[in-house]
Protein backbone atom coordinates (compact mmCIF):
# COMPACT_ATOMS: atom_id res chain seq x y z
CA UNK A 1 0.00 0.00 0.00
CA UNK A 2 1.35 3.42 -0.93
CA UNK A 3 2.35 5.83 1.83
CA UNK A 4 0.03 8.74 1.09
CA UNK A 5 1.58 11.04 3.69
CA UNK A 6 5.09 10.48 2.35
CA UNK A 7 4.16 11.39 -1.21
CA UNK A 8 1.99 14.33 -0.12
CA UNK A 9 4.88 15.80 1.88
CA UNK A 10 6.99 15.64 -1.28
CA UNK A 11 4.20 17.34 -3.23
CA UNK A 12 4.08 20.10 -0.61
CA UNK A 13 7.84 20.63 -1.00
CA UNK A 14 7.27 21.03 -4.73
CA UNK A 15 4.44 23.49 -4.12
CA UNK A 16 6.69 25.70 -2.00
CA UNK A 17 8.95 26.26 -5.01
CA UNK A 18 6.27 28.63 -6.31
CA UNK A 19 6.55 30.96 -3.32
CA UNK A 20 6.54 34.57 -4.40
CA UNK A 21 5.50 33.95 -8.01
CA UNK A 22 1.96 32.50 -7.99
CA UNK A 23 -0.09 35.33 -6.44
CA UNK A 24 -3.01 35.79 -6.55
CA UNK A 25 -3.13 32.04 -7.16
CA UNK A 26 -2.17 29.47 -4.50
CA UNK A 27 1.03 27.44 -4.39
CA UNK A 28 0.28 23.91 -5.58
CA UNK A 29 2.45 20.84 -6.07
CA UNK A 30 1.63 17.49 -7.70
CA UNK A 31 3.17 14.05 -8.09
CA UNK A 32 2.22 11.11 -10.31
CA UNK A 33 2.99 7.81 -8.57
CA UNK A 34 2.81 4.28 -9.99
CA UNK A 35 3.96 1.08 -8.27
CA UNK A 36 5.36 3.21 -5.42
CA UNK A 37 7.58 5.14 -7.82
CA UNK A 38 7.33 8.80 -8.77
CA UNK A 39 6.91 9.07 -12.52
CA UNK A 40 5.84 12.70 -12.80
CA UNK A 41 6.40 15.95 -10.95
CA UNK A 42 4.97 19.43 -11.33
CA UNK A 43 4.14 22.63 -9.51
CA UNK A 44 2.33 25.86 -10.29
CA UNK A 45 5.07 28.29 -11.29
CA UNK A 46 3.21 31.54 -11.87
CA UNK A 47 -0.29 32.99 -12.22
CA UNK A 48 -1.58 32.32 -15.72
CA UNK A 49 0.78 29.39 -16.32
CA UNK A 50 -0.10 25.69 -16.29
CA UNK A 51 -1.35 24.24 -13.02
CA UNK A 52 0.62 21.70 -11.01
CA UNK A 53 -1.49 18.73 -12.12
CA UNK A 54 -1.00 19.56 -15.79
CA UNK A 55 2.76 19.85 -15.38
CA UNK A 56 2.97 16.56 -13.46
CA UNK A 57 0.84 14.67 -15.99
CA UNK A 58 2.83 16.06 -18.91
CA UNK A 59 6.01 15.05 -17.09
CA UNK A 60 4.73 11.48 -16.66
CA UNK A 61 3.42 11.14 -20.23
CA UNK A 62 1.51 8.00 -21.19
CA UNK A 63 2.72 6.25 -18.04
CA UNK A 64 0.20 8.32 -16.05
CA UNK A 65 -2.62 5.95 -17.10
CA UNK A 66 -3.77 4.00 -14.04
CA UNK A 67 -1.43 5.94 -11.71
CA UNK A 68 -2.17 7.94 -8.55
CA UNK A 69 -2.09 11.73 -8.56
CA UNK A 70 -1.04 13.48 -5.35
CA UNK A 71 -1.99 17.15 -5.35
CA UNK A 72 -1.83 19.67 -2.52
CA UNK A 73 -5.06 21.49 -3.49
CA UNK A 74 -8.31 20.21 -4.96
CA UNK A 75 -8.11 20.14 -8.80
CA UNK A 76 -10.03 22.96 -10.44
CA UNK A 77 -13.20 22.16 -12.38
CA UNK A 78 -13.70 25.57 -13.97
CA UNK A 79 -12.14 27.51 -16.81
CA UNK A 80 -10.14 30.55 -15.77
CA UNK A 81 -6.88 31.67 -17.34
CA UNK A 82 -6.23 27.94 -17.93
CA UNK A 83 -8.54 25.00 -18.77
CA UNK A 84 -9.99 22.85 -15.92
CA UNK A 85 -7.48 20.36 -14.48
CA UNK A 86 -10.22 17.77 -13.97
CA UNK A 87 -10.50 17.22 -17.73
CA UNK A 88 -6.73 16.78 -18.03
CA UNK A 89 -6.86 14.19 -15.22
CA UNK A 90 -9.65 12.26 -16.95
CA UNK A 91 -7.89 12.27 -20.33
CA UNK A 92 -4.69 11.03 -18.73
CA UNK A 93 -6.50 7.98 -17.30
CA UNK A 94 -5.50 8.69 -13.69
CA UNK A 95 -6.99 6.00 -11.46
CA UNK A 96 -6.84 7.67 -8.05
CA UNK A 97 -6.45 11.25 -6.78
CA UNK A 98 -5.15 12.09 -3.30
CA UNK A 99 -5.85 15.68 -2.22
CA UNK A 100 -4.41 17.56 0.76
CA UNK A 101 -7.19 20.15 1.06
CA UNK A 102 -10.34 21.31 -0.68
CA UNK A 103 -10.27 24.58 -2.57
CA UNK A 104 -11.10 27.26 0.07
CA UNK A 105 -12.88 29.43 -2.51
CA UNK A 106 -16.55 29.19 -1.41
CA UNK A 107 -17.70 29.46 -5.04
CA UNK A 108 -15.90 26.31 -6.18
CA UNK A 109 -15.11 24.30 -3.01
CA UNK A 110 -15.62 20.57 -3.47
CA UNK A 111 -16.58 20.83 -7.13
CA UNK A 112 -13.41 19.30 -8.54
CA UNK A 113 -13.38 16.35 -6.14
CA UNK A 114 -17.08 15.72 -6.69
CA UNK A 115 -16.80 15.82 -10.48
CA UNK A 116 -13.89 13.37 -10.55
CA UNK A 117 -15.68 11.02 -8.13
CA UNK A 118 -18.77 11.05 -10.33
CA UNK A 119 -16.55 10.01 -13.25
CA UNK A 120 -15.37 6.94 -11.33
CA UNK A 121 -12.04 8.16 -9.98
CA UNK A 122 -11.23 7.24 -6.38
CA UNK A 123 -10.74 10.39 -4.27
CA UNK A 124 -8.90 10.60 -0.93
CA UNK A 125 -8.85 13.96 0.86
CA UNK A 126 -7.34 15.52 3.96
CA UNK A 127 -3.83 14.06 3.69
CA UNK A 128 -1.39 16.54 5.35
CA UNK A 129 -4.21 19.09 5.34
CA UNK A 130 -2.81 21.24 8.16
CA UNK A 131 0.52 21.60 6.33
CA UNK A 132 -1.28 22.47 3.10
CA UNK A 133 -3.36 25.13 4.85
CA UNK A 134 -0.26 26.62 6.46
CA UNK A 135 1.51 26.80 3.11
CA UNK A 136 -1.39 28.71 1.56
CA UNK A 137 -2.57 30.69 4.59
CA UNK A 138 -2.40 33.93 2.60
CA UNK A 139 -4.46 32.56 -0.29
CA UNK A 140 -7.06 31.19 2.15
CA UNK A 141 -7.47 34.58 3.85
CA UNK A 142 -7.69 36.48 0.56
CA UNK A 143 -10.11 34.16 -1.24
CA UNK A 144 -12.49 33.96 1.74
CA UNK A 145 -12.44 37.63 2.81
CA UNK A 146 -11.14 39.66 -0.14
CA UNK A 147 -8.48 41.13 2.17
CA UNK A 148 -4.73 40.52 2.21
CA UNK A 149 -3.03 38.33 4.78
CA UNK A 150 -1.01 40.74 6.93
CA UNK A 151 2.32 39.83 8.51
CA UNK A 152 3.99 42.23 10.94
CA UNK A 153 7.76 42.11 11.27
CA UNK A 154 10.16 43.90 13.56
CA UNK A 155 13.76 43.53 14.69
CA UNK A 156 14.51 44.59 18.25
CA UNK A 157 17.01 44.41 21.06
CA UNK A 158 16.18 42.32 24.11
CA UNK A 159 14.99 45.46 25.86
CA UNK A 160 12.47 46.13 23.10
CA UNK A 161 14.07 48.89 21.05
CA UNK A 162 14.37 49.06 17.27
CA UNK A 163 16.90 51.90 17.10
CA UNK A 164 19.13 54.02 19.33
CA UNK A 165 18.25 57.55 20.49
CA UNK A 166 19.91 58.88 17.32
CA UNK A 167 17.77 56.64 15.13
CA UNK A 168 20.63 54.29 14.27
CA UNK A 169 19.27 50.80 13.46
CA UNK A 170 22.04 49.30 11.34
CA UNK A 171 22.07 46.62 12.24
CA UNK A 172 19.92 45.33 15.08
CA UNK A 173 20.00 41.74 13.87
CA UNK A 174 22.62 39.67 12.07
CA UNK A 175 23.11 38.74 8.43
CA UNK A 176 21.14 35.47 8.69
CA UNK A 177 18.04 37.26 9.99
CA UNK A 178 18.28 39.93 7.34
CA UNK A 179 18.57 37.28 4.62
CA UNK A 180 15.36 35.66 5.89
CA UNK A 181 13.59 39.04 5.81
CA UNK A 182 14.50 39.35 2.12
CA UNK A 183 12.87 35.95 1.54
CA UNK A 184 9.78 37.26 3.35
CA UNK A 185 9.74 40.25 1.00
CA UNK A 186 10.08 37.95 -2.02
CA UNK A 187 7.04 36.00 -0.79
CA UNK A 188 4.91 39.13 -0.26
CA UNK A 189 2.84 41.08 -2.77
CA UNK A 190 3.48 44.34 -0.96
CA UNK A 191 5.54 45.85 1.86
CA UNK A 192 4.38 48.77 3.98
CA UNK A 193 6.30 51.36 5.99
CA UNK A 194 5.64 54.82 7.36
CA UNK A 195 7.19 58.07 6.16
CA UNK A 196 9.35 58.33 9.31
CA UNK A 197 11.08 55.08 8.35
CA UNK A 198 11.71 56.48 4.86
CA UNK A 199 13.17 59.67 6.32
CA UNK A 200 15.38 57.88 8.85
CA UNK A 201 16.59 54.85 6.88
CA UNK A 202 15.97 55.76 3.22
CA UNK A 203 15.28 52.07 2.47
CA UNK A 204 15.10 50.41 -0.94
CA UNK A 205 12.52 47.82 0.21
CA UNK A 206 13.62 45.33 -2.44
CA UNK A 207 14.06 41.55 -2.20
CA UNK A 208 17.74 40.66 -2.51
CA UNK A 209 18.22 36.89 -2.46
CA UNK A 210 21.42 34.90 -2.55
CA UNK A 211 22.14 32.95 -5.74
CA UNK A 212 18.79 33.78 -7.32
CA UNK A 213 16.75 36.75 -8.44
CA UNK A 214 14.16 37.92 -5.96
CA UNK A 215 10.72 39.34 -6.74
CA UNK A 216 10.36 42.83 -5.33
CA UNK A 217 7.12 43.58 -3.46
CA UNK A 218 5.03 46.66 -4.21
CA UNK A 219 6.40 49.38 -1.92
CA UNK A 220 3.69 51.19 0.07
CA UNK A 221 4.43 54.30 2.13
CA UNK A 222 1.96 55.91 4.52
CA UNK A 223 2.62 59.64 4.20
CA UNK A 224 -0.35 61.76 5.28
CA UNK A 225 1.19 65.08 4.14
CA UNK A 226 3.02 63.72 1.08
CA UNK A 227 6.30 64.93 2.50
CA UNK A 228 8.54 62.26 0.96
CA UNK A 229 11.81 63.68 -0.35
CA UNK A 230 12.19 63.76 -4.12
CA UNK A 231 15.53 61.92 -3.85
CA UNK A 232 14.24 59.05 -1.68
CA UNK A 233 15.66 55.74 -2.91
CA UNK A 234 12.33 54.04 -3.37
CA UNK A 235 11.25 56.70 -5.86
CA UNK A 236 14.20 55.78 -8.09
CA UNK A 237 14.32 51.98 -7.99
CA UNK A 238 15.32 49.83 -10.93
CA UNK A 239 12.49 47.44 -10.11
CA UNK A 240 9.50 45.82 -11.75
CA UNK A 241 7.45 46.56 -8.63
CA UNK A 242 5.61 49.83 -8.18
CA UNK A 243 5.91 52.35 -5.38
CA UNK A 244 2.59 53.56 -3.95
CA UNK A 245 2.15 56.41 -1.51
CA UNK A 246 -1.00 56.60 0.59
CA UNK A 247 -1.63 60.21 1.57
CA UNK A 248 -4.33 62.45 3.02
CA UNK A 249 -7.24 63.72 0.95
CA UNK A 250 -6.31 67.36 1.59
CA UNK A 251 -2.92 67.20 -0.16
CA UNK A 252 -2.62 69.59 -3.09
CA UNK A 253 -2.91 68.35 -6.66
CA UNK A 254 0.41 70.02 -7.45
CA UNK A 255 2.22 67.89 -4.86
CA UNK A 256 0.55 64.76 -6.13
CA UNK A 257 1.44 65.52 -9.77
CA UNK A 258 5.08 66.16 -8.84
CA UNK A 259 5.43 62.71 -7.29
CA UNK A 260 3.36 60.93 -9.94
CA UNK A 261 5.52 62.43 -12.69
CA UNK A 262 8.39 60.49 -11.13
CA UNK A 263 6.54 57.22 -11.81
CA UNK A 264 5.05 56.73 -8.36
CA UNK A 265 1.34 56.21 -7.75
CA UNK A 266 -0.27 58.46 -5.14
CA UNK A 267 -3.57 57.45 -3.54
CA UNK A 268 -5.33 60.16 -1.49
CA UNK A 269 -7.54 58.72 1.26
CA UNK A 270 -9.63 59.89 4.18
CA UNK A 271 -7.85 60.10 7.52
CA UNK A 272 -9.01 58.84 10.89
CA UNK A 273 -7.77 60.87 13.85
CA UNK A 274 -5.23 62.51 11.50
CA UNK A 275 -3.79 59.13 10.47
CA UNK A 276 -4.40 56.70 7.63
CA UNK A 277 -7.40 54.51 8.41
CA UNK A 278 -5.74 51.08 8.49
CA UNK A 279 -8.99 49.14 8.22
CA UNK A 280 -10.05 51.06 5.11
CA UNK A 281 -6.55 50.71 3.69
CA UNK A 282 -6.59 46.92 3.97
CA UNK A 283 -9.91 46.78 2.13
CA UNK A 284 -8.46 49.03 -0.59
CA UNK A 285 -5.37 46.82 -0.96
CA UNK A 286 -7.58 43.77 -1.31
CA UNK A 287 -9.37 45.42 -4.22
CA UNK A 288 -5.91 45.99 -5.75
CA UNK A 289 -5.45 42.17 -5.64
CA UNK A 290 -2.75 42.37 -3.03
CA UNK A 291 -3.03 39.04 -1.23
CA UNK A 292 -0.04 39.32 1.12
CA UNK A 293 1.15 42.42 2.95
CA UNK A 294 4.32 42.67 5.01
CA UNK A 295 4.45 45.55 7.51
CA UNK A 296 7.97 46.56 8.52
CA UNK A 297 7.33 49.68 10.59
CA UNK A 298 8.22 52.03 12.15
CA UNK A 299 6.86 52.31 15.67
CA UNK A 300 3.74 54.36 14.93
CA UNK A 301 2.76 52.15 12.00
CA UNK A 302 3.29 48.99 14.05
CA UNK A 303 1.14 50.37 16.86
CA UNK A 304 -1.58 51.53 14.44
CA UNK A 305 -1.71 48.15 12.69
CA UNK A 306 -2.02 46.29 15.98
CA UNK A 307 -4.64 48.71 17.31
CA UNK A 308 -6.71 48.35 14.13
CA UNK A 309 -6.69 44.56 14.44
CA UNK A 310 -5.51 44.02 10.86
CA UNK A 311 -2.50 41.82 11.69
CA UNK A 312 -2.78 38.07 11.11
CA UNK A 313 0.76 36.95 11.84
CA UNK A 314 3.94 38.25 13.47
CA UNK A 315 7.60 37.50 12.77
CA UNK A 316 9.48 39.14 15.61
CA UNK A 317 13.28 39.10 15.54
CA UNK A 318 15.27 39.61 18.74
CA UNK A 319 19.02 40.09 18.79
CA UNK A 320 21.16 39.30 21.86
CA UNK A 321 21.74 43.01 22.48
CA UNK A 322 20.67 45.41 25.21
CA UNK A 323 20.74 49.18 24.69
CA UNK A 324 20.43 49.69 28.42
CA UNK A 325 18.50 52.97 28.33
CA UNK A 326 14.97 54.26 27.90
CA UNK A 327 15.79 56.85 25.26
CA UNK A 328 15.93 54.57 22.21
CA UNK A 329 13.14 53.97 19.70
CA UNK A 330 10.53 51.53 21.11
CA UNK A 331 8.90 48.86 18.98
CA UNK A 332 5.51 50.54 19.38
CA UNK A 333 4.83 54.25 19.77
CA UNK A 334 1.72 55.70 21.34
CA UNK A 335 -0.53 54.81 24.25
CA UNK A 336 -0.97 51.19 25.25
CA UNK A 337 -3.68 49.61 27.42
CA UNK A 338 -4.07 50.38 31.12
CA UNK A 339 -4.24 46.73 32.18
CA UNK A 340 -1.99 43.80 31.33
CA UNK A 341 -5.04 41.64 30.65
CA UNK A 342 -5.84 43.96 27.72
CA UNK A 343 -2.59 43.11 25.96
CA UNK A 344 -2.60 41.43 22.55
CA UNK A 345 -2.14 37.66 22.75
CA UNK A 346 0.02 35.72 20.31
CA UNK A 347 -0.98 32.12 19.59
CA UNK A 348 0.46 29.04 17.89
CA UNK A 349 4.00 30.21 18.63
CA UNK A 350 7.07 28.77 16.91
CA UNK A 351 10.66 29.79 17.60
CA UNK A 352 13.40 29.90 14.95
CA UNK A 353 17.12 30.56 15.26
CA UNK A 354 19.05 32.68 12.77
CA UNK A 355 22.68 32.83 13.81
CA UNK A 356 22.60 34.41 17.27
CA UNK A 357 19.11 35.88 16.76
CA UNK A 358 15.77 34.40 17.78
CA UNK A 359 12.62 34.85 15.70
CA UNK A 360 9.22 34.39 17.30
CA UNK A 361 6.50 33.46 14.82
CA UNK A 362 2.87 33.44 15.86
CA UNK A 363 -0.71 34.38 15.04
CA UNK A 364 -3.21 36.92 16.28
CA UNK A 365 -6.92 36.55 16.80
CA UNK A 366 -8.86 34.23 14.51
CA UNK A 367 -6.23 33.89 11.81
CA UNK A 368 -6.61 31.15 9.20
CA UNK A 369 -3.84 29.20 10.97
Amino acid sequence: MMDDRHFMKLALELAALGQGTTSPNPMVGALIVKDDKIIGRGYHRAAGSAHAEVNAIDNAGDAARGATLYVTLEPCNHTGRTPPCTEKILRAGIGRVVVAMEDPNPDVRGGGNRYLSEKGIEITTGICESSARLLNESFIKYVTTGRPFVTLKWAATLDGQIATRTGDARWVTGAESRAFVHRMRHASDAILVGINTVRQDDPSLTARLENTEGKDPIRIVLDTKLSIAANAKMLHQDSNAATVIITGSNVSEKKIKTIENMGTRVIPTQLKRKRIDMEALINRLGKMKITTLLIEGGGKIIASALAAGIVDKVNLFYAPKILGGDDGVPVCRGKGPKKMNSSIRIKNIRLHRFGEDIMLEGYLGTSSK
